[in-house]
């Protein structure tokens, strides 16, 4: 058994093998008009896009060369994560993508402008009949031209201002293939044309398919793929131009529970779309994808509230200032048997920027990353009254990072770098947030006694399924 499988938990005094549920899963946003949707199984979340081919929870990154750096990485703070969520099954549907899926939008949005159109005629009709008495009545035109202009410019800190900055450089990406088309959104990250986006966008642009971008002021670009990684579902591609506008990357680190966030992409294909809301959860362990697949992980990611559908994935979650702080990847959807895309219920979730600055800038360099790694396999550890209550170690690998430090099979870890470990995908999502060679402070309980063990990560040299 590698580390990239999670070890279930073994019987210990005082605790029960497994509970009832599993972890808490969300599903990759799928793309908006994609041939193939790729969901959870039960109790998983849906992607916002097509699936990567990803790993299994369990799974510890690694990396460590020296590699251009867009922003130094920084450390995640949160809570820890809660309890599982309830969801229906999501099953896996196949459906050709018709052009009357996208003629049908036009048409809802043509129907829209009649309706709007004929209303405003008819309250003018109302409004003229019931006032027009005298000659000195003022025209029924009047109030809908208007006497005030809009403001130039909006306040610094206000979401109209945040937009303004960040949407100039948030692109839809467009993968067609045999079987159909399928669109997503990017973040440029470069003037001349390096635009990161999740890998479930891109995974399926392979041979005989074309990629192409959508720009923000109206051009549509060819592009290809310079690299991916399914670890973390991230990718960065580089499209056919060369005056590009790159976003902003601030620093997820500094994100707080309740502070506002705008997100900005193409959720269904209206490119260009931008929602607010606030960071719900800051460090929450998510794990998406399809363990049927094997195109499943987990990362710590920024819980929001802003809307984010299908079409939003690889766009841009920002802050007031506008700065990248997340790249929109996962939702967690209330779908039954039979929905073959989620929808925004408030919980979407992002990639911290934090940790993917030193993906991306790997990405570019080497078209291909590497990720921490402890070196152990890991589950759930759950106390007598079937509650999680850490992350227990399994195998330990000869010579990793966590046989260096002492770590033991059994040993049960609640902390890392004081902050709590309720789960194995928890104790995953935290080494994700590192990188190699970070040493970390783990709180480990053995047998009934608590100690602090600290390890130097290491790193799986770009090979996270060796």
């Amino acid at each position: 058994m590698t580390e990239n499988q999670p070890q279930q938990p073994q019987n210990q005094p005082g605790q029960n093998a497994q509970g009832p549920q599993g972890p808490e899963r969300t599903q990759q946003l799928p793309m908006y008009g994609q041939h193939q949707q790729q969901h959870a199984p039960q109790g998983g979340l849906p992607r916002l896009d097509s699936g990567p081919q990803g790993q299994r929870p369990g799974q510890y990154p690694s990396g460590g060369s020296t590699y251009p750096q867009f922003g130094a990485p920084g450390t995640h703070q949160g809570a820890s994560p809660g309890p599982n969520w309830p969801v229906g099954p999501q099953p896996t549907t196949a459906t050709a993508v018709k052009p009357k899926r996208r003629g049908g939008l036009a048409a809802v949005a043509l129907t829209a402008l009649l309706v709007g159109a004929a209303s405003g005629v008819g309250g003018a009709a109302v409004y003229s009949a019931t006032n027009d008495h005298t000659a000195n009545t003022p025209s029924v035109t009047s109030p809908l031209n208007g006497n005030q202009a809009a403001p130039v410019s909006a306040p610094d800190g206000s979401v109209q201002s945040a937009a303004s900055k960040v949407l100039p450089s948030v692109v839809k990406i467009a993968v067609a293939t045999s079987q159909g088309e399928a669109t997503g959104s990017g973040i440029v990250i470069s003037k001349d044309g390096l635009i990161v986006t999740n890998n479930h966008v891109v995974s399926g642009a392979g041979q005989g398919a074309k990629l192409s971008v959508m720009l923000n002021d109206g051009r549509t670009v060819s592009a290809t793929v310079k690299g991916t990684d399914p670890l973390t579902d991230l990718a960065v591609i580089h499209a056919d131009a060369t005056d590009l506008t790159p976003a902003t990357l601030g620093q997820s680190g500094k994100l707080a529970v309740g502070q506002g966030v705008v997100a900005i992409g193409s959720p269904f294909g209206l490119e260009a779309t931008v929602t607010s809301g606030i960071v719900s959860a800051l460090n929450r362990p998510v794990t998406s994808g399809d363990e049927e697949q094997d195109s499943t992980t987990v990362f710590p990611a920024v819980q929001t509230d802003a809307a984010i559908n299908p079409g939003n994935s690889g766009g841009a979650l920002i802050d007031l200032a506008g700065q990248v702080v997340g790249i929109n990847s996962a939702i967690k959807t209330a779908g039954g048997s039979g929905q073959s895309e989620g929808g925004n219920i408030g919980l979407g979730f992002a990639i911290p920027i934090d940790q993917a600055k030193p993906i991306i800038d790997e990405l570019v360099a080497k078209g291909k990353a590497t990720h921490a790694r402890l070196g152990v396999t890991v589950g759930d550890a759950q106390s007598s009254d079937g509650l999680t209550n850490g992350a227990r170690l399994g195998e330990v690998t000869s010579g990793g990072a966590a046989d260096k430090a002492g770590l033991q099979s059994g040993d049960v870890v609640t902390a890392v770098d004081g902050k709590a470990i309720a789960s194995g995908d928890a104790l995953v999502a935290a080494v994700r947030s590192h990188r190699p060679g970070d040493q970390v402070t783990l709180t480990v309980t053995r047998n009934g006694k608590p100690q602090s063990i600290k390890a130097t990560l290491g790193s799986d040299n770009g090979n996270p399924t060796g």
